[in-house]
């Protein structure tokens, strides 16, 4: 294993696009998501991150095959369904750098790579001056009997890291799940961190 951490912005990422959306669409299968999803589809989506020279994209890479990604993009660059949440409440966007997800394969867990992931998008968001860091997750009922007995969370993960899971804050997003016929809602809750020292 030859693993290293490359930091690009922008349309450095071209290169490595459909890599990156093949990517989400296996992990994105796992619980909690259980996402059926498409490597068009997600091309699709990572182009918008592409375009925004102030976007940020994490890759993990095994020799050159990418076997994790995180992103990041400024809010207001970002899809109205992820705005929308924080206009109701009042909050500023400009300020706010949101973190679109984080993915890895199975074998590379467990080697610190989700904290450089973190790291790495933290610190370029401050560098780009933004004050707060956001990112949402989809909730899942605690007894879901899709939910693997050997599932973990990431809540600690990111409580430790400095994220505030919020109590009212929420955006909705439909996909097809495994088996389904049909997209169908699902509830995504947001954690906010601040980026000030």
């Amino acid at each position: 294993m030859t693993l290293h951490i490359l930091t690009c912005a922008g349309e450095a990422v071209a290169p490595y696009l459909e890599d990156v959306a093949r990517l989400r669409t296996t992990v994105f299968r796992d619980y909690p998501y259980l996402y059926e999803g498409s490597t068009d589809g997600e091309s699709d989506y990572l182009m918008a991150y592409a375009r925004s020279p102030r976007s940020v994209f994490v890759l993990a890479l095994d020799n050159e095959a990418v076997v994790g990604a995180a992103t990041g993009i400024p809010l207001l660059e970002d899809q109205a369904v992820f705005q929308l949440p924080f206009r109701k409440k009042g909050y500023a966007l400009e300020p706010i750098f949101y973190f679109g997800e984080s993915v890895l394969l199975h074998p590379y867990r467990g080697k610190g790579i989700g904290h450089r992931f973190f790291d790495e998008r933290e610190t370029h968001a401050r560098r780009n001056g933004f004050k707060q860091a956001a990112f949402c997750a989809v909730e899942r009922d605690e007894h879901d009997p899709r939910r693997p007995p050997d599932y973990r969370a990431n809540d600690m993960f990111w409580a430790k890291r400095g994220y505030q899971r919020q109590r009212d804050l929420f955006c909705e997003l439909s996909w097809r799940e495994l088996g389904q016929q049909e997209a169908s809602p699902h509830v995504l809750r947001f954690w906010l961190r601040s980026l000030e020292f």
